[in-house]
């Protein structure tokens, strides 16, 4: 098992609830889920209010404020992202981005929930998804699912560095056979090199890795829960 003593990297917390639900308003995210600016507002408002704080802070990165993926697929999120005035994108080899779907995760049944306790897990880097798995179940984590994990990027940027990125392993695709697919999905920072394309290089990027492979640049972002309010 690889060496798992944390690292002195930190990521700022979440902006407040209040200020998330405008972000993901500015960029459209509401009109992609089919909702309301105001509706979004109101959630973020009495999601507050039940926490008895108008933040987004608290444990480890804090609570991100979550549209359900069935409301905003990976592949409408991803083009949002921004780093250095580059767009996100989708490597070109996961035209079936859309498919990742929760895996052994069930996820509030309403357009928006709370995701508490987000941590980019820059203490597992260099382990494989099935070495981190194990782990982050043992410690009543939860991975995050590949649309949170963009979403939290939209949030707070700065959860993207360079040597610094995650997996996404709450995110997998079963096949037609029912075996799960080896890719297990994650974002981090393109190089500019093969298929991404020089122009490309330091924009964001939503890719994929082998489930027994490790990186020693990619950590595996996890949360503590999920809940409607």
């Amino acid at each position: 098992m690889p060496d798992i003593s944390p690292t002195a990297a930190t990521v700022p917390p979440l902006p407040p609830l209040a200020a998330q639900a405008e972000r993901l308003i500015e960029l459209g995210v509401h009109e992609i889920a089919g909702v309301s600016a105001d509706a979004l507002r109101t959630f973020a408002t009495e999601a507050a209010e039940t926490d008895g704080r108008e933040d987004g802070g608290g444990e480890d990165g804090g609570t991100l404020l979550a549209v359900h993926p069935g409301r905003a697929p990976a592949s409408a999120l991803a083009p949002l992202l921004r780093r250095a005035d580059k767009p996100g994108f989708v490597v070109v080899d996961m035209p079936d981005v859309d498919d990742f779907a929760p895996s052994g995760i069930e996820l509030p049944d309403a357009p928006f929930y709370l995701v508490t306790g987000v941590d980019r897990g820059d203490r597992m880097s260099n382990w494989s998804p099935d070495e981190a798995l194990p782990a982050l179940t043992g410690e009543d984590r939860t991975p995050l699912v590949l649309t949170e994990g963009i979403q939290w990027v939209l949030q707070q940027p700065a959860a993207l560095e360079r040597n610094l990125c995650f997996m996404t392993i709450g995110s997998r695709l079963r096949k037609a056979n029912g075996a799960l697919d080896a890719r297990t999905p994650a974002i981090w920072i393109s190089n500019g090199t093969g298929r991404d394309g020089r122009e490309r290089r330091d924009a964001p990027k939503v890719g994929w890795c082998w489930w027994g492979n490790r990186h020693t640049w990619l950590g595996f972002a996890s949360a503590t829960g999920r809940r409607e309010q």
